[in-house]
Parts: C-alpha cells; sequence; structure tokens
C-alpha cells in the first residue's frame, strides 16, 4: 500500500462530526423565520457553552455535535435574505403570501409559503421551494393550477392571496 493512502487515514479524526450541507437555494426568511434562526443559534450556542470543559466523552461528543449544528444555523443566518411579506403585491403568490386554494372535491386549505427551514406542513407553512409552492407561485385569484405530485397530479383553484 501506498504511504500516501496511510497517511491520509492516518490525519482523519475519528471523533469528527461530518459538516451538514447548506441548501443550493437562495435562503429567503420572513421576519419570523429570521427570528427562528437566530433563537435557534442563541440556543444550541448555550448549550455548547454549558458542556464546554467537561471532561466525559459523551459530553465531549454532544460538543462536537452542537459545534457543527451551530455552524450550519450560522451559516443559514450569514446568508438569510429578509423578504417583507407587507411589501409583495396581494395580486400574485409570492413568497410570504398566506394562500387558500380548493380542489375538484371542494376541499379547502390554505397555505403560508415560507422559507426552507420555517416550513411545517403541519401548521399549514410551506417552503418556496416545494413542489405546491411552485405550482402556486405567480398565480392570481381564481387562476386554476396544477400541483404535480408522486401519487398523480391535483388541479387546485386560487380563492385568495393575503399577507401572512
Amino acid at each position: 500500500m501506498s504511504r500516501a493512502f496511510v497517511k491520509e487515514l492516518d490525519d482523519q479524526d475519528d471523533n469528527a462530526v461530518p459538516v451538514r450541507p447548506q441548501s443550493s437555494h437562495v435562503n429567503y426568511v420572513t421576519p419570523r423565520g429570521l427570528r427562528l434562526l437566530q433563537d435557534k443559534v442563541r440556543a444550541l450556542a448555550e448549550a455548547r457553552n454549558a458542556l464546554m470543559g467537561k471532561e466525559d466523552l459523551s459530553s465531549q461528543q454532544t460538543v462536537r455535535e452542537l459545534g457543527r449544528e451551530l455552524f450550519y444555523f450560522n451559516e443559514r443566518v450569514k446568508r438569510a435574505v429578509l423578504v417583507e411579506p407587507e411589501e409583495q403585491p396581494l395580486d400574485k403568490v409570492h413568497f410570504g403570501a398566506a394562500v387558500e386554494v380548493v380542489d375538484k372535491e371542494g376541499k379547502r386549505v390554505s397555505f403560508v409559503i415560507v422559507g426552507e427551514d420555517e416550513a411545517d406542513v403541519a401548521h399549514g407553512r410551506i417552503s418556496w421551494v416545494s413542489p405546491l409552492a411552485n405550482a402556486l407561485m405567480n398565480s392570481r385569484v381564481g387562476d386554476v393550477v396544477t400541483w404535480r405530485r408522486p401519487v398523480g397530479d391535483k388541479e387546485l383553484e386560487v380563492l385568495g392571496i393575503l399577507r401572512a
């Protein structure tokens, strides 16, 4: 075996925590989304600082993991592009808008289009890069859009566009 390969393996830190990859998309955030990211950074820093200097291996591993998360969320904050929903027009679906739609069966659903970190489908917050948001973007009240889904396409009529 070449000595170069041995050296490369010798240099690896067995305790290293892999870096979390960042999204390739622009990190658009609502004011709420930016606050959530900043709160996450503060909480992670506090948790890491509380464990710093502890000698046990479990604490050291947790400090490394918290450091990875702290780096990730600090980068998310640095890359954040704040979009003020109240400055967006109400005639078209846009980032930060609350959108009410109805399907062919008459089921009405409302969504708010938010940043990737703020998305929470259970609470009606969908990422601006999701297939549903992509289908809705730039549509107007009365438009029928096709939401392309793995289980089959679904047509939705835009009933309303509000500021979230």
